[in-house]
């Protein structure tokens, strides 16, 4: 099967967790200043006129899956799909930025967590700033992952809610079982800036070689039948601290069986991921060969070249 990537090239410089930029080629829209460039006439009318992304469908070789995806590509009715990534930002103004050895780092962010901030601290950030921006443009958009069932989860659920934007949860029930609260909570992003306005940034995924929600061993009949009603799929790397690779490898896999089109931002983990277990390398060389669309820093981009080349030079 071959895949047609278009690449957009990102600003090489952002916030770790914000300002996700998503773009069709030409590029539609950006967060969080919503710049919207010349289009196609077929996409102009698409976007401001609220009437939905008008992607090309996906060629299938003539086989099962081929007729599988014909019988449901009448009824994608979700413009885009957002995988993983949900998570809540705290922006804290700190005296100093958090040490940089490993365990000194996890302590200073433990004391962070012993108690919730004053909630006009928090944001909705990852993958919830796509969703937004593009539910603001007036596209269909649903978010699949994980938030726990405490004050963090249910102030995302709130923020999406208020934008139209409904959460598919990716576990099943019978997965959750026997997980402490940490293991099973909302995923937290500290974002840390001292008096020189320099970001620091903490987050239990920093200080575990496996993905926070590893317990998570397979994709729920609700996430396989979003993905498959999704126009788009949008993943980047920061899913890779959240969901196992073979998780990812799953949904991406349903997402070319069903004709949804992959949009991917490998963002700074991409560089990582590429020299990293053979699981991962594995999993984000299929995602950098199955998407329609890539979003690339230059460095970014001569990285993935060199993944798909061989060539180190």
């Amino acid at each position: 099967m071959h895949h047609h990537a278009t690449i957009s090239l990102k600003p090489s410089s952002y916030s770790a967790t914000h300002h996700a930029l998503f773009s069709i080629n030409p590029p539609i829209f950006q967060n969080p200043s919503f710049l919207i460039p010349p289009l196609t006439n077929k996409l102009r009318y698409s976007i401001l006129n609220c009437r939905g992304i008008q992607i090309p469908l996906p060629k299938l070789r003539p086989n099962n899956a081929s007729t599988k995806f014909t019988s449901i590509a009448a009824v994608k009715d979700v413009d885009i799909a957002t995988l993983g990534n949900l998570c809540v930002d705290i922006v804290l103004n700190v005296p100093q930025l958090p040490p940089k050895p490993l365990q000194q780092r996890k302590a200073y962010m433990e004391q962070l967590s012993k108690s919730p901030p004053d909630k006009r601290y928090w944001e909705a950030g990852g993958n919830c700033n796509v969703a937004i921006a593009a539910a603001r443009l007036g596209l269909h958009c649903i978010s699949i992952g994980h938030v726990g069932d405490e004050i963090y989860g249910r102030f995302l659920i709130d923020v999406l809610s208020d934008e139209g934007i409904s959460i598919v949860g990716m576990n099943e029930q019978s997965e959750a079982l026997n997980l402490s609260s940490s293991d099973y909570g909302t995923l937290l992003c500290w974002v840390l800036v001292d008096p020189l306005q320099r970001h620091g940034f903490c987050s239990r995924a920093d200080f575990s070689a496996d993905p926070a929600f590893s317990w998570m061993s397979r994709l729920s009949i609700e996430v396989k039948m979003a993905i498959r009603k999704s126009k788009i799929l949008f993943c980047n790397g920061y899913d890779f601290d959240e969901l196992s690779p073979s998780l990812l490898e799953s949904a991406l896999e349903c997402a070319v069986e069903s004709g949804t089109s992959i949009f991917f931002d490998p963002g700074p983990r991409g560089k990582s991921l590429i020299a990293g277990r053979p699981e991962e390398q594995r999993a984000i060389g299929k995602l950098l060969r199955m998407s329609e669309v890539l979003l690339l820093t230059s460095e970014e981009a001569k990285f993935c070249y060199i993944l798909e080349s061989g060539n180190t030079g």
